[in-house]
């Protein structure tokens, strides 16, 4: 491709409106430009970049056994109302009334594609004969952000791969959930991404199981807690905190349980500082409402509740922060002054809060703190949970190193249904006796904008972009340095000829334009390879050729010149495809 013969508007300044590198440099580099908030148009650069990405995740999902279908955007909300979820995605669902004849039709732009596909297999599965199978598309999402920002990374329309399963046993779904969990480390791994497999909620979206596939970044909106000793790794509704249960003995030279008044101080930040104590010797009490009925969680002053956790050790469905009347009912205190001493209500307790000897809590009056509070003597515990988010330093569960929490963008999550779905909307096969089971799904996303928005937020210099050669636009930027010499045209043209004709992506820059922009340009749309032709190099019979990640340029004779570049990019190939295995 010519650069003259495409649309290519780089850009010497950062855009004023750019949060983070990625969407900086993708403006900057000419990859997209935003139509309205939430909402990119994919210029020529971008776009090719996209379908690379789409032609792996394809390729890898075929690998793995999966059918391509494509579902449409468009899906009745009646299909959301039967699974529960049209009030569980609330606002995020762009749903609307159109009119058909005399009657209003109520529909939404499809989020995700779990009741459409499920309600397909009601239609045309009946027999265990025609399990297991996955089923796959790629296709544009429409989720209602209400606040868009960092470029393509939260949008309001997406490119997303989405792929669904159907199997007849549990073990046959786990087995697609390994294929579809090895199809994803290749993707990534063939993509250039540096990523980390974690463990996740399931969410919203329902299941029994999940892992993300997160790409650490410094601006990344997730929180991951990894192990650099091992594998292990969760997103931070899911990580462990390595702890384990400890009722210590009352401390017998404990002191004194006392009153102190901490008038209008409800915060721990606002304690801390009236008593002169750390956040950490204090414990704080969260009231809950759990399936109806008030409940009672013990933290360490410093540490955050972690809302999943809680609820599983409750055992309980739902769970939400208590109001202020029944906080009020339990302690008969108002917020901010609850504590374990002498609290009429189920409690349960973090591993940590029994090792805070003596601690500061609430003292179920207004305006009033208790300190020297000890477990054992003044509230009990039949047993302890893991009730927080992990931090920094927390042993990892798996092999006691301390753990590390880092950021990261989320491109990819599978999930194991169950039969969330399949039940709500009668999707059902006949196994070999003639009896009637609903069908168990697994459910799989890869975000193929999170791809291309991931590379350029973590793969980049001062300069501008560094693709991958697998998901680069173009695989080589030619530049002749001066397209008015007639010798110079000719040899950069032979090499275009050649290197296409070998199957190589090539962005030729025919542009009647200053040396200085050329090399500007190619650094910030980060094409991997470079060959320059012309100046005192081609008079010496040489072209220069080098790497965007080398500081130094291989020159070779002109007539090995298109030869040297497909070597290079014959050995770069092979050297990723040992990375992927």
């Amino acid at each position: 491709m010519r650069w003259t013969q495409t649309l290519i508007p780089t850009m010497k300044e950062d855009p004023a409106d750019a949060e983070v590198p990625s969407h900086r440099l993708m403006i900057r580099a000419g990859l997209i430009r935003q139509l309205m908030a939430g909402a990119y148009t994919y210029l020529p650069l971008g776009y090719r970049a996209l379908r690379k990405a789409e032609r792996i995740v394809r390729e890898e999902m075929e690998r793995a056994g999966a059918v391509e279908i494509h579902m449409p955007a468009l899906q009745p909300v009646d299909l959301f109302e039967r699974t529960g979820r049209f009030e569980a995605f609330g606002d995020v669902l762009i749903n609307f009334h159109v009119p058909r004849g005399d009657r209003k039709v109520h529909l939404a732009l499809g989020p995700t594609h779990e009741e459409v596909v499920t309600d397909l297999a009601a239609h045309h599965i009946s027999s265990y004969r025609q399990l297991p199978i996955t089923l796959f598309q790629i296709q544009t999402k429409f989720r209602n952000e209400e606040r868009p920002r960092f470029g393509v990374l939260r949008t309001s329309e997406f490119l997303m791969k989405d792929a669904y399963s159907f199997s007849t046993s549990p073990r046959q779904l786990e087995e697609t959930y390994r294929k579809m969990y090895d199809a994803y480390c290749r993707v990534f791994a063939r993509c250039g991404l540096d990523y980390i497999a974690v463990e996740a909620e399931s969410g919203p979206i329902g299941g029994d199981a999940s892992h993300e596939f997160m790409i650490p970044a410094a601006n990344g909106e997730d929180r991951i807690v990894r192990c650099a000793n091992c594998t292990y790794g969760a997103n931070l509704e899911r990580a462990e905190t390595g702890r384990t249960p400890d009722l210590p003995a009352a401390a017998s030279d404990s002191p004194k349980l006392e009153e102190a008044d901490t008038p209008g101080a409800t915060s721990i930040e606002q304690v801390s500082k009236m008593l002169g104590c750390r956040p950490a010797e204090m414990v704080k009490t969260l009231i809950f409402i759990a399936d109806g009925k008030p409940a009672a969680v013990l933290l360490r002053g410093d540490h955050e509740a972690n809302e999943g956790k809680i609820r599983r050790a409750l055992g309980v469905g739902s769970l939400e922060l208590a109001d202020e009347k029944t906080i009020e009912e339990v302690t008969g205190a108002p917020v901010g002054f609850a504590g374990p001493v002498g609290l009429k209500c189920e409690l349960i307790a973090d591993h940590d809060v029994p090792r805070v000897q003596p601690a500061v809590t609430g003292g179920n009056a207004a305006d009033l703190h208790l300190t020297g509070v000890t477990y054992g003597r003044d509230y009990e515990l039949s047993s302890t949970f893991d009730l927080r988010n992990a931090v920094a330093g927390d042993p990892c569960p798996k092999c006691g190193t301390n753990l590390e929490l880092v950021h990261g963008i989320e491109v990819g999550h599978v999930f194991k249904l169950g039969t969330k779905y399949s039940e709500a909307l009668g999707a059902t096969f006949l196994d070999e006796h003639e009896e009637r089971h609903p069908i168990i799904m697994g459910c799989y996303g890869i975000g193929v904008n999170r791809i291309i928005a991931s590379l350029a937020e973590t793969s980049h210099d001062e300069n501008g972009l560094i693709w991958p050669l697998t998901i680069a636009p173009y695989e080589v930027i030619l530049l002749p340095l001066n397209v008015t010499d007639e010798e110079t045209t000719r040899v950069a043209e032979g090499f275009l000829k050649e290197l296409e004709d070998a199957g190589v992506d090539v962005l030729y820059d025919d542009r009647d334009v200053r040396p200085g922009v050329k090399f500007k340009d190619a650094d910030l749309i980060g094409i991997p390879l470079r060959i320059v032709v012309g100046g005192k190099g081609l008079k010496e019979g040489k072209v220069e050729i080098r790497w965007r990640t080398s500081s130094e340029a291989e020159k070779v004779a002109v007539s090995e010149g298109a030869r040297a570049a497909l070597q290079m990019l014959s050995a770069a190939r092979e050297e990723q495809g040992s990375l992927v295995g």
